[in-house]
């Protein structure tokens, strides 16, 4: 004897070969779902009389299929600037991250040297970002500024800097305060970041703090495991290092302080930068 869930089946299985991705219930349908499940529970589903299913109904003219987004970035023009500046106009109005729902709407793209040889990538923009339009402002951009110029004796105009995620994390009354990205979030910006440095082709990216890391990499777990060896990334090598605003939170802690100092030594050893003694042994005295 068939059951009614056979019946069920077979008509989802119907309107799914006519293409049809939604089925509306009402709320008898739903009460007879309900229902269903009570008795499924109980051992008791041969109890439900067949006729309960003509409660399903065809779709709702009122439910429309999600709209497609796209999940690839189009690049044009022939010189790196006008690549990426193809790359900023798309991310201002990308339909994938205003879907979520969960960013907020001023969008802070890159900066810094299209030719730079390193790239650093950061998580989100914050507070001053989004007021600046420019990552890595604020008390975390000049503590990064502070590492370039210390650790590596370069500015940050000779690099090239960005974020996976192109618009501030949102969260409710938002004021000065942040929130890292989501997976979801990371997910849906990748294809920009991904074509960024398919455009600059730098020698070396920096990954600044464990979300960038597993956002870029796809890195988890424990973040001591990520920084101290290299990575790859689109056939680029890639170290993980502190995020600068993690410097400022961690206070005056050395052994922090002197471990990002080893990752741009790194970084400069990697890329044959001239390293002096000076800057070898600036944690060797303190």
């Amino acid at each position: 004897m068939p059951r009614p869930v056979d019946a069920v089946i077979e008509y989802l299985e119907a309107e799914k070969a006519r293409g049809v991705s939604h089925v509306f219930l009402d709320e008898g349908a739903r009460k007879v779902m309900r229902d269903l499940q009570s008795r499924a529970n109980s051992g008791r589903v041969a109890d439900v009389s067949p006729p309960a299913i003509v409660l399903f109904s065809s779709p709702s003219p009122e439910v429309e299929k999600p709209a497609e987004v796209p999940k690839n970035v189009t690049v044009s023009g022939t010189t790196k600037a006008e690549r990426l500046a193809s790359l900023r106009a798309q991310a201002e109005s990308w339909p994938a991250a205003k879907a979520l729902g969960t960013l907020r709407d001023t969008m802070v793209f890159a900066t810094g040297n299209p030719d730079a040889r390193i790239m650093l990538v950061g998580e989100a923009p914050g507070y001053h970002e989004e007021r600046e339009g420019e990552p890595f402002v604020g008390p975390a951009g000049q503590k990064l500024d502070d590492i370039l110029i210390k650790a590596m004796g370069i500015t940050r105009e000779e690099v090239y800097i960005s974020n996976i995620v192109k618009f501030r994390p949102a969260t409710p009354r938002q004021t000065t305060n942040n929130r890292p990205p989501t997976k979801e979030e990371i997910e849906v910006c990748l294809p920009f970041i991904r074509a960024e440095v398919d455009i600059v082709r730098p020698a070396c990216i920096v990954a600044l703090g464990g979300t960038a890391a597993e956002g870029l990499l796809g890195l988890s777990g424990d973040f001591g495991a990520m920084r101290g060896a290299w990575h790859d990334f689109a056939g680029i090598p890639v170290r993980v290092t502190y995020h600068p605003s993690y410097l400022l939170q961690s206070g005056s802690n050395l052994s922090i302080r002197r471990q990002l100092w080893e990752d741009m030594l790194e970084v400069m050893a990697r890329l044959e930068m001239p390293i002096s003694e000076k800057q070898r042994g600036f944690f060797l005295t303190k």
